[in-house]
């Protein structure tokens, strides 16, 4: 097991701290570092995509979990996979996709480990379909405080704890997860423009049954009557009579997008990338924000139907993209998520204005609808609509503007996101999570001394 010190940020680049990092190969390497990890505690870290401090752990342990990857077991004809927790989506996707059998949510990024998956409870497009990652586990093995292993199974307190406990209850070492069933590695992909904000959550809100995947590009640079504009992206894995007869030789191929050939299939991050390496480290401004806001808009179709996209396209673009979490400079950008429910649309509708009329400069803004809530105890999505920014860390007055907006969105019954969370008032967290007391009683229990502990943790006494 190799050992060193390091210093280690979330993906958003903010609030960097230091951490010994040890490198399990096995169960057993992880349990010694557990009971070993001294009075600061532990976290497991997969591959850093969280853009907060979830997987930071100052003047503790980080255990990185990477080295545990191996895919255990598939069973071919169920779909049933059986993987160690530092498997990423990446590598599933890889193996799995060519047998025909997709992850059954991703997020924007297929660089997340399985175990930070399920410690996240992330969720995707298709939230309202499938709910979020958590539901398609069906057991997975825990490193609890006391150095042992557990087999945890939904329904039960242990795993409604860790689904979205981000690794404050334990060290997952391996899961158990259905797969989705899928005939080729293509998605069929409608798209259309919006107006404005009423006419884009008009149009998630109607017509969206037929797709297993829905999303919105929200522009919110633009003001008056186009505030809230976007472009509405709905997709379904497309079948086979849908492919070229030139595609039907390999049907099930996975071949990531990479630069060069992103600009093509992603022509809305064309200048985002020539942004990221032109002014490396310079902070991406209210004028460039403005403007590639507005080419994207207009090079969007006013409605297309079917067009056939890569997997990778269609739902991992930015990973197509070298280093894109630098475009806001070098103190990095804060990601901020929050979900308001249904009958809460003008929260949604204020916070959007205030956003616009701000001129915050935010290029990459997603609005999705959101079905039945997870488990997880701390999951985030609830039946309604969530919206998710990135703004730059060093926007002056941004940790009071994102202060008044928690208050108007847990005054709403609404939550922030603690998987990409870096900023958030410890205060505010009982009123968005109804069972943050379960949760806390939960940890008391079964990590008296506080052997898993993060710099998000303490924060928001966790």
């Amino acid at each position: 097991m190799s050992v060193d010190t390091v210093s280690l940020t979330g993906w958003g680049r903010t609030a960097p701290t230091t951490a010994l990092r040890f490198r399990p190969r096995s169960h057993e390497e992880a349990a010694a570092t557990v009971r070993g990890c001294g009075p600061r505690g532990s976290i497991a870290r997969g591959l850093g995509r969280a853009h907060g401090d979830a997987a930071q752990n100052a003047g503790g342990s980080v255990l990185d979990m990477t080295a545990l990857n191996r895919i255990r077991a598939f069973d071919a004809g169920t779909g049933v996979v059986v993987c160690e927790a530092g498997v990423s989506l990446h590598q599933l996707l890889e193996v799995l996709l060519p047998l025909g059998w997709f992850p059954p949510v991703t997020p924007g990024s297929r660089y997340v480990t399985v175990g930070g998956a399920i410690g996240a409870d992330v969720h995707g497009d298709n939230h309202r379909a499938a709910g979020s990652f958590s539901r398609h586990v069906t057991e997975f093995e825990l490193l609890t405080a006391d150095g042992e292993i557990r087999t945890v199974r939904p329904g039960t307190p242990l795993f409604d704890a860790t689904a979205g406990g981000m690794g404050l209850t334990g060290v997952i070492l391996s899961a158990t997860l259905r797969l989705h069933p899928v005939a080729t590695s293509l998605m069929s992909v409608d798209t259309e423009r919006a107006a404005d904000l009423d006419d884009l959550m008009t149009r998630l809100a109607s017509g969206g049954h037929h797709h297993r995947y829905e999303s919105a590009w929200v522009d919110l640079t633009a003001r008056g009557r186009a505030t809230g504009r976007g472009v509405l992206t709905r997709g379904e894995h497309a079948p086979l009579d849908a492919l070229p007869a030139h595609a039907r030789r390999a049907p099930l191929s996975f071949r990531p997008a990479q630069l060069p050939a992103a600009h093509s299939l992603v022509p809305d991050l064309v200048d985002l990338v020539d942004l990221v390496d032109l002014v490396p480290g310079r902070l991406l401004g209210r004028t460039s924000a403005a403007v590639l806001a507005e080419l994207r808009y207009r090079r969007a179709p006013r409605s297309r139907t079917g067009e056939l996209q890569r997997i990778s396209a269609f739902f991992h673009p930015l990973d197509a993209v070298p280093h894109w979490n630098r475009i806001h400079g070098r103190g990095g950008f804060v990601h901020y998520e929050f979900a308001v429910g249904h009958g809460q649309e003008e929260t949604l509708h204020r916070i959007v204005r205030q956003i616009s009329q701000r001129r915050c400069p935010s290029f990459l803004a997603a609005l999705r609808r959101c079905g039945e809530s997870g488990p997880g105890r701390l999951s985030f999505p609830v039946p309604g609509w969530a919206l998710s920014l990135d703004l730059p860390a060093a926007l002056p007055g941004l940790a009071r503007f994102l202060d008044g907006l928690d208050e108007e969105v847990a005054a709403a019954g609404g939550r922030v996101s603690l998987t990409n969370d870096s900023r958030l008032r410890p205060d505010m967290l009982a009123a968005m999570y109804p069972r943050l007391g379960e949760f806390r009683a939960l940890r008391a229990e079964s990590d008296p001394d506080g052997a898993f502990r993060s710099d998000l943790s303490r924060r928001l006494s966790l």
